[in-house]
């Protein structure tokens, strides 16, 4: 994508590894773009360290799953699977991408989660969001120097482990396209005639585990399927009666 082209977003989920945003948060994303927001994806790392496939086919299944939903921006920026670190290199990385995108709202990993890549990468991004904030850190985009921007919210996707969530995302419309672009990352869950190891994700009944989830987390807010989120601070509303 040309600089020309580059738009403004709205929504912008960061990941540790292709596929964790399309497990735990594309229903969101899925129904902000029906709402006409614009949305994007970056992935921290290549997902190469994967029991399963490599870092092309992870590539191709990436790109796969991003015409699925129909985002609009996605980059990798390139941090070593399982060995990346919260330091200033891969701080500016993220502020670079913040600054380029200005989205209103950020969305990261688990904040915890069974994977120590996810709880790393929540940080790593939640410090370079406020960071990103700060004027006296210059960063530059294709020569030019970039702006300061500090998105008004950034929110915890949850993952593996359950977690509480602080409030929840009603995607009931959305769940078949979201087991669709699951199902783009072809090396990672199942597939009968893959010859690849057996990995806890890769089984059949994965993809009940992910719609039970779902319901989970919608039941008590009276939706059929939801996606769960965590966040560091308080959430304001206008209105208590447009609560569910």
């Amino acid at each position: 994508m040309t600089k020309s082209l580059i738009q403004k977003l709205d929504i912008l989920a960061f990941a540790a590894h292709p596929d964790d945003v399309e497990l735990s948060a594309c229903g969101t994303l899925l129904k902000h773009i029906a709402l006409g927001m614009k949305v994007g994806i970056i992935d921290l790392t290549q997902g190469e360290l994967g029991t399963r496939g490599n870092f092309s086919t992870r590539k191709a299944e990436a790109q796969m799953a991003s015409q699925i939903l129909g985002i609009h921006v996605r980059e990798n920026l390139g941090m070593p699977d399982g060995f990346f670190e919260i330091n200033t290199d891969n701080k500016i990385k993220i502020i670079e991408v913040i600054r380029k995108y200005r989205p209103q709202v950020i969305l990261a990993n688990a904040i915890e989660d069974r994977h120590p890549d996810h709880g790393r990468a929540a940080q790593l991004v939640a410090e370079a969001t406020f960071l990103s904030g700060l004027p006296k850190i210059v960063t530059h985009d294709a020569g030019e120097e970039q702006k300061p921007h500090r998105p008004k919210a950034i929110y915890h996707y949850i993952q593996d482990y359950y977690l509480e969530p602080d409030f929840v995302v009603d995607v009931t419309p959305f769940v078949d396209k979201k087991i669709e672009a699951i199902k783009a990352y072809k090396t990672q869950f199942f597939d009968p005639d893959s010859p690849e190891p057996a990995t806890p994700i890769s089984g059949e009944d994965f993809f009940e585990f992910i719609t039970g989830r779902m319901m989970q987390f919608g039941r008590p807010a009276g939706m059929k399927y939801a996606e769960g989120f965590n966040t560091c601070r308080s959430i304001g509303v206008d209105n208590l009666l447009e609560l569910k």
